[in-house]
């Protein structure tokens, strides 16, 4: 977590400062900004200011997990104090961020209860939502975050080709071969490259490539044969909570004319995703910050103006930043799960993986984008056309 950022983020929105409230862990936020090593059994909140060093309002119970934190920290023992404490506190404070979202339109940023909000509504204070200085936080990348993406993505697009030939290879020689196998050789060449991933990757063939979250286990799995629709569906980083996740999908075909129809969806799909790279291009070039809905509903629309709409049931993107999660915590592409008003500010990541999923086949073009100061950077590669495999 990174407070130098939040910091920056409140002052752009003319926010005083960033209340934080936790109650035995109900906000995961706060242990995201915290090291703290003790259960904290009480209320606790962290006063970030937009200048100048947190502050912490605790209660006495809790000294001995607090009192090691890098903040000033102030103890209550009745809940009547601890009104009066943090009335005190946010007393130079007019315009406050919590932790929650207008509408619970953000569930991932809207972790505060409806009564601490009550609380400090009656102290009279302008309230607004932190989400965007949470993602500042959290969601901001490194430069050596951001050099160590672009290389693992290399390596993850060898072994998804890796991957495709290994179909191609076994099909050839008429050994028998599963989406599990090509699941499983995935996973060791992750292991061989040094690779970490917190779940094994999506391998679907024909119906089970029109599930978004489908994956293959040992129990659960087809046969790959000639004339299959392959979707895989892979991620994976360099070991560090630091570091981002390059997350990719691609498609392919067992044979060299893939149906007619497959091919048409196909590029549906992708001219959708390039449209989503080439409107956040020209946001950049008016000096425009889109927010994520806004992202989600111009590739959204057009795959529904190709008549597709109700097969595309899933967000557009999600977000790519630090943590040992593939999605991260700043803004999702999204404006169907949720309507996501974070903006793609300079600094975040997140995928653009539009999708048709039919009943007998599904097609998904994932690519990984950074947001530099100058517009999008592609950071993964953007497939074009169809793999076909020389089987």
């Amino acid at each position: 977590m990174n407070l130098q950022n939040a910091q920056t983020a409140m002052r752009q929105e003319k926010i005083d400062c960033w209340l934080v409230h936790d109650f035995q862990k109900t906000n995961p936020i706060m242990r995201q900004l915290l090291p703290l090593q003790q259960f904290v059994s009480r209320r606790l909140f962290l006063i970030v200011p937009a200048e100048g060093v947190p502050m912490l309002l605790g209660s006495k119970i809790d000294q001995d997990a607090l009192r090691s934190l890098p903040y000033h920290t102030e103890f209550y023992v009745s809940w009547k104090e601890m009104e009066q404490k943090l009335a005190i506190l946010l007393t130079r404070y007019q315009t406050v961020a919590l932790d929650y979202s207008p509408g619970c339109a953000l569930p991932v940023t809207s972790r505060l209860d409806a009564g601490t909000f009550e609380l400090i509504k009656r102290l009279e204070k302008t309230i607004k939502s932190a989400a965007n200085i949470f993602q500042a936080a959290a969601a901001i990348w490194s430069e050596e975050a951001l050099q160590a993406h672009l290389e693992d993505c290399q390596q993850v697009a060898a072994i998804k080709d890796e991957a495709f030939e290994f179909i191609a290879t076994n099909l050839r020689s008429g050994s028998p071969i599963t989406e599990y196998d090509v699941q499983q050789f995935i996973m060791q060449r992750f292991t061989a490259a040094g690779l970490d991933t917190p779940y094994p990757p999506i391998v679907g063939v024909n119906a089970n490539s029109g599930d978004p979250h489908y994956s293959p286990t040992a129990t659960k799995h087809v046969a790959v044969s000639r004339g299959d629709w392959i979707l895989i569906d892979l991620w994976a980083k360099r070991p560090g909570y630091e570091y981002i996740f390059a997350d990719m999908a691609w498609v392919g075909f067992a044979g060299q004319q893939p149906p007619a129809q497959h091919r048409a969806i196909f590029k549906i799909v992708r001219d959708a995703r390039d449209a989503g790279v080439a409107y956040l291009q020209n946001c950049a070039e008016q000096g425009l910050i889109p927010e994520g809905w806004q992202l989600d509903d111009v590739v959204r629309q057009h795959i529904s103006a190709a008549g597709y709409g109700a097969y595309f049931f899933h967000r557009t993107g999600h977000n790519l930043g630090p943590g040992d999660n593939v999605h991260g915590q700043g803004a999702n592409i999204d404006n169907l799960e949720t309507h996501d008003t974070r903006k793609l500010v300079p600094g975040i990541g997140f995928s653009i993986e539009p999708g048709i999923y039919l009943p007998d086949f599904g097609v998904r073009a994932e690519i990984n984008v950074y947001m530099d100061q100058t517009g999008p950077r592609v950071t993964t590669p953007s497939q074009q056309d169809i793999i076909c495999l020389d089987v």
